[in-house]
């Protein structure tokens, strides 16, 4: 249920003015904003020249209007450049925050491609693993090339030598050497 039967709006913005509100009506794909799907639009718009946000967001109508948006990309026919806008969010009133409108700046262009996508990855990761991590937890990694345990104690203790035989700790992580 990550795709949307609404109507979808897009606001871009440059160093030059704005789109306005535009609605995103012909994909190139018969049915839009389908789950897992990527779809493509042409807007017609004066230049904008370099861009830094949009706002995009949907009307809440329909069946099913939730929608998780992962990113946009905006290819500029004039200067050839890419701009992505990373979301990674729902667009729904029953999930995350209930907003239905997002407003995203652009990736930055002087880090590697994939950064902040890598970044978004990485919180949630973390969001899932975190418990693990939780006062009085032992965390045990299992080191192949050793045979053995590395014990990281509540107590901030590091046991590098760790304990082959210790059935109270919990194995959270393998680690190939």
């Amino acid at each position: 249920n990550a795709g949307t039967e609404a109507d979808v709006y897009i606001c871009i913005y440059g160093e030059r003015g704005d789109t306005g509100s535009r609605q995103l009506l012909r994909s190139q794909k018969a049915k839009k904003f389908v789950k897992g799907e990527m779809d493509t639009f042409a807007i017609e718009a004066v230049h904008l020249g370099r861009l830094g946000k949009i706002v995009i967001g949907h009307n809440g109508l329909g069946s099913g209007n939730g929608w998780f948006l992962d990113k946009v990309v905006i290819k500029d026919p004039v200067t050839n450049l890419e701009y992505t806008f990373l979301c990674h969010r729902w667009l729904d009133q029953g999930q995350d925050d209930g907003s239905i409108a997002r407003e995203l700046t652009v990736t930055n262009a002087s880090t590697f491609p994939g950064r902040q996508e890598l970044e978004l990855k990485r919180g949630e990761a973390w969001a899932a693993e975190k418990w693990k991590f939780q006062k009085g937890n032992t965390l045990q990694f299992y080191n192949k090339l050793t045979r053995g345990f590395i014990c990281l104690r509540p107590d901030s203790r590091v046991d590098a030598l760790g304990d082959k035989k210790n059935k109270y700790g919990k194995v959270f992580f393998r680690v190939d050497a």
